[in-house]
């Protein structure tokens, strides 16, 4: 016997199944993560609201580890918004499958959030003075753009200047983890360390 599914969009039900199609994705289960989208849908859900959440999903839990993942999710949406119901709910289930077997990182998530924690902290630090325009004789004068080395005239294209505030401790945000294309990313981290630890950056 076939039992109604019991889903309320404004309540537990919609946290719940919202709360387990993410995680489901998260864990890599596209099968799982399949049946909860499915659910939502079944009991009423507007497919915009999935096709927001499972671009959050992207950005929040793939993030550069597949920097294509984004532009699946929007093309999806964008493909669901030209066909519209049911056709277009198979390109967000197809978005949904390939987010979870996509290489999974939050490396760029927490790097932000710990950037907003120190500019909440430092938010009165001016920009040191060497990266500063000097559109005026009078701000010449006082040092604005004084000594900026233009990094495409450097060796490697690179120079190694500061660009944090003056007295401000150098902080690492990104830290990438080892995979998916994040794992190239890690070696261009270490290359341009290496250059500005040579430079005395």
């Amino acid at each position: 016997m076939k039992r109604a599914a019991i889903y309320d969009k404004s309540g537990d039900s919609h946290y719940n199944l919202i709360s387990a199609l993410h995680k489901s994705v998260r864990g890599s289960d596209p099968d799982a993560a399949l049946y909860w989208f499915a659910r939502m849908l079944a009991g009423g859900e507007d497919p915009r609201y999935l096709a927001r959440r499972i671009t959050r999903m992207a950005v929040e839990d793939i993030g550069l580890a597949d920097p294509q993942a984004q532009g699946v999710c929007l093309q999806s949406w964008q493909t669901y918004e030209r066909l519209g119901s049911p056709e277009g709910e198979l390109a967000l289930a197809q978005a949904v499958t390939y987010l979870a077997l996509a290489p999974k990182s939050n490396a760029a998530y927490m790097a932000y959030k710990s950037a907003v924690q120190d500019a909440k902290c430092t938010g009165s630090h001016p920009p040191p003075k060497h990266i500063l325009n000097a559109p005026t004789d009078l701000m010449k004068d006082q040092g604005y753009g004084g000594g900026y080395n233009y990094d495409h005239d450097a060796e490697d294209g690179f120079s190694g200047q500061n660009y944090f505030p003056d007295g401000m401790d150098r902080p690492s945000y990104y830290v990438p983890v080892e995979r998916g294309f994040e794992r190239e990313l890690i070696k261009r981290l270490a290359y341009f360390e290496k250059l500005r630890t040579r430079r005395g950056g």
